[in-house]
Protein backbone atom coordinates (compact mmCIF):
# COMPACT_ATOMS: atom_id res chain seq x y z
CA UNK A 1 0.00 0.00 0.00
CA UNK A 2 2.77 2.70 0.75
CA UNK A 3 4.87 1.59 -2.11
CA UNK A 4 1.62 2.31 -4.49
CA UNK A 5 1.40 5.60 -3.27
CA UNK A 6 4.84 6.18 -2.74
CA UNK A 7 6.16 4.61 -6.32
CA UNK A 8 3.23 4.20 -8.24
CA UNK A 9 2.18 7.02 -11.21
CA UNK A 10 -0.33 9.62 -11.67
CA UNK A 11 -2.91 6.76 -12.84
CA UNK A 12 -2.35 4.50 -9.47
CA UNK A 13 -2.33 7.46 -7.17
CA UNK A 14 -5.48 8.71 -8.76
CA UNK A 15 -7.40 6.00 -7.57
CA UNK A 16 -7.27 6.86 -4.07
CA UNK A 17 -10.32 9.37 -5.29
CA UNK A 18 -11.75 7.46 -7.91
CA UNK A 19 -11.66 3.68 -7.41
CA UNK A 20 -10.76 1.93 -10.82
CA UNK A 21 -8.96 4.44 -12.58
CA UNK A 22 -6.02 2.41 -12.69
CA UNK A 23 -7.49 -0.46 -13.70
CA UNK A 24 -9.23 1.47 -16.87
CA UNK A 25 -6.27 2.75 -18.13
CA UNK A 26 -4.26 -0.49 -17.97
CA UNK A 27 -6.96 -2.54 -19.94
CA UNK A 28 -9.12 -3.76 -16.83
CA UNK A 29 -12.46 -1.93 -17.74
CA UNK A 30 -14.51 -4.38 -16.42
CA UNK A 31 -13.18 -4.29 -13.14
CA UNK A 32 -12.37 -0.82 -12.81
CA UNK A 33 -16.26 0.14 -13.56
CA UNK A 34 -16.83 -2.04 -10.71
CA UNK A 35 -14.69 -0.74 -8.68
CA UNK A 36 -16.02 2.77 -9.76
CA UNK A 37 -19.76 1.72 -8.99
CA UNK A 38 -18.88 0.29 -5.95
CA UNK A 39 -17.30 3.80 -4.83
CA UNK A 40 -20.60 5.44 -6.13
CA UNK A 41 -22.84 2.96 -4.11
CA UNK A 42 -21.17 4.14 -0.78
CA UNK A 43 -20.77 7.39 -1.78
CA UNK A 44 -24.97 7.48 -2.23
CA UNK A 45 -25.41 5.43 1.29
CA UNK A 46 -23.43 7.62 3.05
CA UNK A 47 -25.38 10.48 1.36
CA UNK A 48 -28.85 9.22 1.90
CA UNK A 49 -28.25 7.39 4.93
CA UNK A 50 -25.36 6.40 6.31
CA UNK A 51 -23.68 10.06 7.09
CA UNK A 52 -27.23 10.33 9.61
CA UNK A 53 -26.58 6.89 11.55
CA UNK A 54 -22.94 7.82 12.35
CA UNK A 55 -24.43 11.55 13.33
CA UNK A 56 -26.94 10.01 15.45
CA UNK A 57 -24.50 7.46 17.19
CA UNK A 58 -22.68 9.55 19.98
CA UNK A 59 -26.15 10.58 21.24
CA UNK A 60 -28.24 7.30 20.68
CA UNK A 61 -31.70 9.92 19.73
CA UNK A 62 -33.34 12.28 22.12
CA UNK A 63 -36.92 12.39 20.66
CA UNK A 64 -39.63 11.03 22.52
CA UNK A 65 -42.93 9.63 21.39
CA UNK A 66 -46.07 11.83 21.74
CA UNK A 67 -49.27 13.16 19.99
CA UNK A 68 -49.22 16.61 18.33
CA UNK A 69 -52.28 18.58 18.21
CA UNK A 70 -53.10 19.66 14.39
CA UNK A 71 -55.19 22.65 13.65
CA UNK A 72 -56.82 21.90 10.09
CA UNK A 73 -57.55 18.27 11.53
CA UNK A 74 -58.97 19.35 14.75
CA UNK A 75 -57.32 16.08 15.98
CA UNK A 76 -53.84 14.85 18.14
CA UNK A 77 -51.44 12.97 15.84
CA UNK A 78 -48.89 10.47 16.48
CA UNK A 79 -45.62 11.40 16.11
CA UNK A 80 -42.85 8.82 15.96
CA UNK A 81 -39.84 9.41 17.94
CA UNK A 82 -36.35 8.45 18.35
CA UNK A 83 -35.53 4.92 19.15
CA UNK A 84 -32.33 4.22 19.93
CA UNK A 85 -32.03 0.82 19.89
CA UNK A 86 -32.95 0.90 15.89
CA UNK A 87 -30.10 3.95 16.08
CA UNK A 88 -27.46 1.79 17.67
CA UNK A 89 -28.17 -0.96 15.26
CA UNK A 90 -27.75 1.27 12.31
CA UNK A 91 -25.21 2.92 13.26
CA UNK A 92 -22.77 -0.18 14.07
CA UNK A 93 -23.97 -1.68 10.52
CA UNK A 94 -22.34 1.62 9.51
CA UNK A 95 -19.64 1.41 10.75
CA UNK A 96 -18.92 -2.19 9.17
CA UNK A 97 -20.26 -1.08 5.97
CA UNK A 98 -17.43 1.31 6.20
CA UNK A 99 -15.02 -0.87 7.33
CA UNK A 100 -15.42 -3.22 4.59
CA UNK A 101 -15.49 0.28 1.75
CA UNK A 102 -11.65 0.18 3.21
CA UNK A 103 -10.40 -2.71 2.59
CA UNK A 104 -12.43 -2.89 -0.96
CA UNK A 105 -10.51 0.70 -1.53
CA UNK A 106 -7.66 -0.63 -0.40
CA UNK A 107 -7.59 -3.61 -2.75
CA UNK A 108 -8.15 -1.29 -5.54
CA UNK A 109 -5.20 0.45 -4.82
CA UNK A 110 -3.21 -2.59 -4.57
CA UNK A 111 -4.60 -3.81 -7.89
CA UNK A 112 -3.96 -0.63 -9.41
CA UNK A 113 -0.10 -0.71 -8.34
CA UNK A 114 0.07 -4.30 -9.66
CA UNK A 115 -1.16 -3.54 -12.92
CA UNK A 116 0.69 -0.88 -13.46
CA UNK A 117 3.91 -3.14 -12.76
CA UNK A 118 2.83 -5.82 -15.12
CA UNK A 119 2.41 -3.16 -17.80
CA UNK A 120 5.76 -1.25 -17.39
CA UNK A 121 7.12 -4.95 -17.49
CA UNK A 122 5.27 -5.80 -20.40
CA UNK A 123 3.91 -8.90 -18.69
CA UNK A 124 0.40 -10.31 -19.51
CA UNK A 125 -2.27 -8.06 -17.90
CA UNK A 126 -5.62 -10.53 -16.95
CA UNK A 127 -8.64 -10.15 -18.38
CA UNK A 128 -12.17 -9.84 -16.34
CA UNK A 129 -13.17 -13.41 -17.55
CA UNK A 130 -9.17 -14.83 -16.78
CA UNK A 131 -9.89 -13.04 -13.08
CA UNK A 132 -13.17 -14.97 -12.73
CA UNK A 133 -11.29 -17.85 -14.20
CA UNK A 134 -8.86 -17.87 -11.39
CA UNK A 135 -11.22 -18.07 -8.89
CA UNK A 136 -11.99 -21.52 -9.88
CA UNK A 137 -7.82 -21.95 -10.20
CA UNK A 138 -4.99 -20.22 -8.01
CA UNK A 139 -7.52 -18.34 -5.90
CA UNK A 140 -10.47 -20.99 -5.19
CA UNK A 141 -9.67 -20.34 -1.85
CA UNK A 142 -11.14 -16.69 -2.27
CA UNK A 143 -14.00 -17.90 -3.93
CA UNK A 144 -14.55 -20.70 -1.12
CA UNK A 145 -13.78 -18.38 1.41
CA UNK A 146 -16.04 -15.41 0.72
CA UNK A 147 -19.46 -16.46 1.62
CA UNK A 148 -18.62 -18.10 4.84
CA UNK A 149 -16.91 -15.09 5.89
CA UNK A 150 -20.13 -13.10 4.54
CA UNK A 151 -22.03 -15.27 6.97
CA UNK A 152 -19.50 -14.89 9.96
CA UNK A 153 -19.49 -11.34 9.74
CA UNK A 154 -23.31 -10.71 9.34
CA UNK A 155 -24.75 -13.36 12.13
CA UNK A 156 -21.90 -13.63 14.42
CA UNK A 157 -19.68 -10.30 14.28
CA UNK A 158 -22.12 -7.90 14.03
CA UNK A 159 -24.65 -9.20 17.04
CA UNK A 160 -21.22 -9.86 18.86
CA UNK A 161 -20.33 -5.63 18.70
CA UNK A 162 -23.95 -5.30 19.22
CA UNK A 163 -24.56 -7.15 22.14
CA UNK A 164 -20.82 -5.66 23.66
CA UNK A 165 -21.66 -2.00 22.64
CA UNK A 166 -25.52 -2.49 24.54
CA UNK A 167 -23.57 -3.33 27.78
CA UNK A 168 -22.41 0.56 27.78
CA UNK A 169 -25.73 2.04 27.71
CA UNK A 170 -28.38 2.19 29.97
CA UNK A 171 -31.36 0.04 27.81
CA UNK A 172 -33.08 -1.97 30.74
CA UNK A 173 -36.84 -1.58 32.13
CA UNK A 174 -35.41 0.55 34.80
CA UNK A 175 -36.83 4.29 34.57
CA UNK A 176 -38.45 2.66 31.08
CA UNK A 177 -35.01 3.27 28.88
CA UNK A 178 -36.34 0.52 26.68
CA UNK A 179 -37.27 3.25 23.70
CA UNK A 180 -34.58 5.71 24.38
CA UNK A 181 -31.42 4.85 25.85
CA UNK A 182 -28.11 6.57 26.49
CA UNK A 183 -24.69 5.67 26.73
CA UNK A 184 -23.32 5.21 30.95
CA UNK A 185 -19.71 4.35 30.09
CA UNK A 186 -18.52 1.56 32.85
CA UNK A 187 -21.97 2.11 34.96
CA UNK A 188 -23.06 -1.35 34.33
CA UNK A 189 -19.74 -2.81 35.37
CA UNK A 190 -19.21 -1.57 38.13
CA UNK A 191 -22.97 -2.28 39.21
CA UNK A 192 -22.07 -5.78 38.81
CA UNK A 193 -19.14 -6.06 39.88
CA UNK A 194 -20.30 -4.55 43.63
CA UNK A 195 -19.72 -6.87 46.14
CA UNK A 196 -21.77 -4.77 48.16
CA UNK A 197 -24.77 -4.24 45.95
CA UNK A 198 -27.78 -7.16 45.42
CA UNK A 199 -26.64 -7.81 41.78
CA UNK A 200 -23.23 -7.72 42.79
CA UNK A 201 -24.15 -10.32 45.48
CA UNK A 202 -26.03 -12.59 42.68
CA UNK A 203 -22.84 -11.81 40.05
CA UNK A 204 -20.10 -13.14 42.40
CA UNK A 205 -22.17 -16.11 43.92
CA UNK A 206 -23.53 -17.50 40.59
CA UNK A 207 -19.69 -17.08 38.81
CA UNK A 208 -18.56 -18.88 41.78
CA UNK A 209 -21.39 -21.80 41.02
CA UNK A 210 -20.89 -21.77 37.48
CA UNK A 211 -17.48 -22.71 38.05
CA UNK A 212 -17.83 -24.93 40.74
CA UNK A 213 -20.48 -26.79 37.69
CA UNK A 214 -18.06 -26.77 35.23
CA UNK A 215 -14.93 -28.07 37.39
CA UNK A 216 -17.31 -30.90 38.37
CA UNK A 217 -19.57 -31.58 35.67
CA UNK A 218 -16.63 -31.78 33.49
CA UNK A 219 -14.56 -33.85 36.34
CA UNK A 220 -16.66 -36.11 36.75
CA UNK A 221 -18.61 -37.37 33.59
CA UNK A 222 -14.85 -38.02 32.41
CA UNK A 223 -13.60 -39.79 34.86
CA UNK A 224 -16.49 -42.07 35.45
CA UNK A 225 -17.06 -42.30 31.36
CA UNK A 226 -13.74 -43.27 31.05
CA UNK A 227 -13.48 -45.93 33.31
CA UNK A 228 -17.34 -47.29 32.34
CA UNK A 229 -15.27 -47.41 29.23
CA UNK A 230 -12.46 -49.24 30.34
CA UNK A 231 -15.02 -51.58 32.57
CA UNK A 232 -16.95 -52.52 29.18
CA UNK A 233 -13.69 -52.96 26.84
CA UNK A 234 -11.40 -55.23 29.25
CA UNK A 235 -10.99 -58.59 28.07
CA UNK A 236 -12.65 -60.52 30.67
CA UNK A 237 -16.15 -58.44 29.98
CA UNK A 238 -19.06 -60.52 27.75
CA UNK A 239 -21.57 -59.07 25.82
CA UNK A 240 -19.56 -55.59 25.54
CA UNK A 241 -21.95 -54.60 22.77
CA UNK A 242 -24.80 -54.88 24.88
CA UNK A 243 -23.46 -52.83 27.59
CA UNK A 244 -22.43 -50.17 25.08
CA UNK A 245 -26.36 -50.38 23.86
CA UNK A 246 -27.66 -50.05 26.99
CA UNK A 247 -26.00 -46.98 27.86
CA UNK A 248 -26.39 -44.89 24.68
CA UNK A 249 -30.63 -45.88 25.44
CA UNK A 250 -30.11 -42.43 27.01
CA UNK A 251 -28.49 -40.30 24.28
CA UNK A 252 -31.23 -41.64 22.11
CA UNK A 253 -33.53 -39.94 23.86
CA UNK A 254 -33.86 -36.22 23.05
CA UNK A 255 -32.22 -34.05 25.96
CA UNK A 256 -34.77 -31.89 27.36
CA UNK A 257 -37.94 -34.72 27.16
CA UNK A 258 -35.25 -36.87 29.52
CA UNK A 259 -34.49 -33.84 31.65
CA UNK A 260 -38.33 -32.72 31.70
CA UNK A 261 -39.54 -36.52 32.79
CA UNK A 262 -36.78 -36.52 35.43
CA UNK A 263 -37.78 -33.27 37.04
CA UNK A 264 -41.63 -34.17 37.18
CA UNK A 265 -40.09 -37.32 39.18
CA UNK A 266 -38.69 -35.18 41.51
CA UNK A 267 -40.96 -32.83 43.01
CA UNK A 268 -42.84 -33.10 46.14
CA UNK A 269 -45.68 -35.03 45.14
CA UNK A 270 -43.25 -36.96 42.15
CA UNK A 271 -42.54 -40.67 42.00
CA UNK A 272 -39.50 -40.46 43.87
CA UNK A 273 -40.84 -39.01 46.85
CA UNK A 274 -44.21 -41.30 47.01
CA UNK A 275 -42.17 -44.53 46.75
CA UNK A 276 -39.66 -43.21 49.38
CA UNK A 277 -42.91 -42.61 51.62
CA UNK A 278 -44.72 -45.67 50.96
CA UNK A 279 -41.43 -47.67 51.69
CA UNK A 280 -41.53 -45.82 55.03
CA UNK A 281 -38.22 -45.00 54.46
CA UNK A 282 -39.26 -40.96 54.43
CA UNK A 283 -41.49 -38.79 56.08
CA UNK A 284 -41.10 -35.43 54.52
CA UNK A 285 -40.40 -35.28 50.95
CA UNK A 286 -37.18 -34.81 49.81
CA UNK A 287 -36.11 -31.21 49.05
CA UNK A 288 -34.56 -31.56 45.61
CA UNK A 289 -35.54 -28.61 44.22
CA UNK A 290 -36.30 -26.29 47.09
CA UNK A 291 -32.84 -26.28 49.26
CA UNK A 292 -29.88 -25.20 47.81
CA UNK A 293 -27.42 -28.00 48.32
CA UNK A 294 -29.64 -30.71 47.59
CA UNK A 295 -30.80 -28.88 44.31
CA UNK A 296 -27.21 -28.56 43.61
CA UNK A 297 -26.35 -31.74 44.39
CA UNK A 298 -29.34 -32.99 42.09
CA UNK A 299 -28.24 -30.89 38.84
CA UNK A 300 -24.85 -32.61 39.50
CA UNK A 301 -26.16 -36.13 39.29
CA UNK A 302 -28.61 -35.84 36.89
CA UNK A 303 -25.80 -34.57 34.57
CA UNK A 304 -23.75 -37.60 34.89
CA UNK A 305 -26.32 -39.96 33.85
CA UNK A 306 -27.08 -37.74 31.32
CA UNK A 307 -23.09 -37.52 30.29
CA UNK A 308 -21.19 -40.28 31.25
CA UNK A 309 -22.64 -42.25 27.60
CA UNK A 310 -21.15 -39.56 25.57
CA UNK A 311 -17.57 -39.60 27.65
CA UNK A 312 -17.80 -43.33 27.23
CA UNK A 313 -18.56 -43.55 23.14
CA UNK A 314 -15.65 -40.56 23.12
CA UNK A 315 -12.70 -42.74 24.88
CA UNK A 316 -14.18 -46.29 23.76
CA UNK A 317 -12.22 -45.68 20.60
CA UNK A 318 -8.89 -43.92 21.85
CA UNK A 319 -8.94 -47.14 24.63
CA UNK A 320 -8.85 -49.48 21.88
CA UNK A 321 -5.69 -47.73 20.12
CA UNK A 322 -3.50 -47.89 22.62
CA UNK A 323 -0.53 -50.03 22.23
CA UNK A 324 -1.09 -53.36 24.09
CA UNK A 325 2.75 -53.20 23.96
CA UNK A 326 3.39 -51.15 26.82
CA UNK A 327 0.38 -53.00 28.73
CA UNK A 328 2.74 -56.40 28.30
CA UNK A 329 6.16 -54.53 29.16
CA UNK A 330 4.11 -53.02 32.26
CA UNK A 331 3.00 -56.84 33.41
CA UNK A 332 6.31 -57.95 32.62
CA UNK A 333 7.56 -55.62 34.88
CA UNK A 334 4.81 -56.57 37.55
CA UNK A 335 3.19 -53.63 37.03
CA UNK A 336 -0.64 -54.27 39.06
CA UNK A 337 -4.14 -52.50 37.56
CA UNK A 338 -3.85 -49.44 39.08
CA UNK A 339 -0.08 -48.14 38.06
CA UNK A 340 -1.42 -49.01 34.68
CA UNK A 341 -4.21 -47.01 34.89
CA UNK A 342 -2.47 -43.75 36.24
CA UNK A 343 0.87 -44.23 34.44
CA UNK A 344 -0.43 -45.55 31.32
CA UNK A 345 -3.65 -45.34 30.85
CA UNK A 346 -4.46 -41.68 32.31
CA UNK A 347 -1.64 -39.87 30.62
CA UNK A 348 -2.43 -41.14 26.84
CA UNK A 349 -6.31 -40.26 27.36
CA UNK A 350 -4.64 -36.94 28.80
CA UNK A 351 -2.59 -36.47 25.87
CA UNK A 352 -5.33 -37.19 23.14
CA UNK A 353 -8.36 -35.80 24.55
CA UNK A 354 -7.54 -32.19 26.27
CA UNK A 355 -8.82 -30.76 23.45
CA UNK A 356 -12.79 -32.60 24.39
CA UNK A 357 -12.27 -31.96 27.68
CA UNK A 358 -11.78 -28.24 27.28
CA UNK A 359 -14.87 -28.14 24.68
CA UNK A 360 -16.73 -29.83 27.31
CA UNK A 361 -15.89 -27.36 29.76
CA UNK A 362 -16.78 -24.83 27.49
CA UNK A 363 -20.26 -26.75 27.23
CA UNK A 364 -20.82 -26.73 30.63
CA UNK A 365 -20.14 -23.40 31.68
CA UNK A 366 -22.72 -22.56 28.90
CA UNK A 367 -24.99 -25.70 29.79
CA UNK A 368 -28.08 -24.25 29.50
CA UNK A 369 -30.56 -27.31 29.11
CA UNK A 370 -29.75 -29.10 32.15
CA UNK A 371 -30.03 -26.17 34.57
CA UNK A 372 -32.88 -24.57 33.23
CA UNK A 373 -35.13 -27.71 32.50
CA UNK A 374 -34.21 -29.05 35.74
CA UNK A 375 -34.56 -26.74 38.21
CA UNK A 376 -35.55 -23.16 36.17
CA UNK A 377 -32.44 -21.82 38.47
CA UNK A 378 -34.62 -22.47 41.86
CA UNK A 379 -34.17 -21.53 44.40
CA UNK A 380 -34.36 -18.37 44.66
CA UNK A 381 -34.04 -16.22 47.74
CA UNK A 382 -36.51 -13.05 47.96
CA UNK A 383 -35.33 -9.94 46.19
CA UNK A 384 -32.63 -12.00 44.47
CA UNK A 385 -32.83 -12.16 40.55
CA UNK A 386 -30.78 -15.34 40.02
CA UNK A 387 -31.21 -18.79 41.77
CA UNK A 388 -28.82 -21.18 43.47
CA UNK A 389 -28.67 -22.87 40.45
CA UNK A 390 -28.47 -20.50 37.41
CA UNK A 391 -25.46 -20.73 36.17
CA UNK A 392 -24.00 -17.44 33.98
CA UNK A 393 -25.80 -18.04 30.93
CA UNK A 394 -29.13 -18.99 32.63
CA UNK A 395 -29.08 -15.66 34.93
CA UNK A 396 -28.37 -13.73 31.58
CA UNK A 397 -31.80 -15.52 30.11
CA UNK A 398 -33.80 -14.59 33.03
CA UNK A 399 -32.17 -10.91 33.32
CA UNK A 400 -33.04 -10.33 29.70
CA UNK A 401 -36.54 -12.28 28.77
CA UNK A 402 -37.74 -12.07 32.18
CA UNK A 403 -36.64 -8.86 34.01
CA UNK A 404 -35.56 -6.79 31.19
CA UNK A 405 -32.37 -5.60 31.93
CA UNK A 406 -30.65 -6.18 28.41
CA UNK A 407 -27.82 -4.04 29.62
CA UNK A 408 -26.49 -6.03 32.24
CA UNK A 409 -27.39 -9.36 30.28
CA UNK A 410 -24.63 -7.95 27.91
CA UNK A 411 -22.27 -7.39 30.71
CA UNK A 412 -22.85 -11.05 32.18
CA UNK A 413 -22.28 -12.16 28.07
CA UNK A 414 -19.39 -10.11 27.63
CA UNK A 415 -17.47 -11.73 30.85
CA UNK A 416 -18.34 -14.95 30.15
CA UNK A 417 -16.83 -14.80 26.83
CA UNK A 418 -13.94 -13.57 28.45
CA UNK A 419 -13.99 -16.49 31.13
CA UNK A 420 -14.20 -19.08 28.59
CA UNK A 421 -11.70 -17.61 26.33
CA UNK A 422 -9.21 -16.79 28.44
CA UNK A 423 -9.38 -19.77 30.36
CA UNK A 424 -9.24 -21.94 27.70
CA UNK A 425 -6.58 -20.72 26.02
CA UNK A 426 -4.11 -20.37 28.88
CA UNK A 427 -5.26 -24.19 29.79
CA UNK A 428 -4.69 -25.74 26.20
CA UNK A 429 -1.26 -23.56 25.46
CA UNK A 430 -0.16 -25.39 29.06
CA UNK A 431 -1.22 -29.27 27.76
CA UNK A 432 0.95 -31.48 25.70
CA UNK A 433 -1.51 -31.89 23.43
CA UNK A 434 -0.51 -27.96 22.15
CA UNK A 435 3.43 -28.30 23.11
CA UNK A 436 4.07 -31.86 21.63
CA UNK A 437 1.51 -31.87 18.53
CA UNK A 438 4.15 -34.90 16.76
CA UNK A 439 2.75 -37.77 19.28
CA UNK A 440 2.72 -39.25 22.62
CA UNK A 441 6.06 -40.42 24.33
Amino acid sequence: MVKALTHGNMFTRLSCLVMGIGNIVCGQITKGIIYLLAEAAFIYFMITNGIHCLAMLPGLGDRQQGEVWNDALGVYEYVKGDNSLIILLYGIATLFVCAAFVIFWRSNVKSAYEQQLKKEAGRHINSFAEDIKSLFDENLHKLLMTLPVAGILTFTIVPLVFMIAMAFTNYSKIDSHLVLFDWVGLENFKQLFNAGGSLGKNFWSVLLWTIVWAVLATGLNYVLGMLLAILINRKGTKLKGLWRFVFILSIAVPQFVSLLVIRSMLTQDGIINVMLKNAGWIEKALPFFTNATWARITVVVVNLWVGIPYTMMQVTGILQNIPQEIYEAADVDGANGFVKFFKITLPYMLFVTTPYLITTFTANINNFNIVYLLTKGDPVMAGDTAGKTDLLVTWLYKLTVDYQYYNLGAVIGIMTFILLAVGSLLVYRRTKSYKDEEGFQ
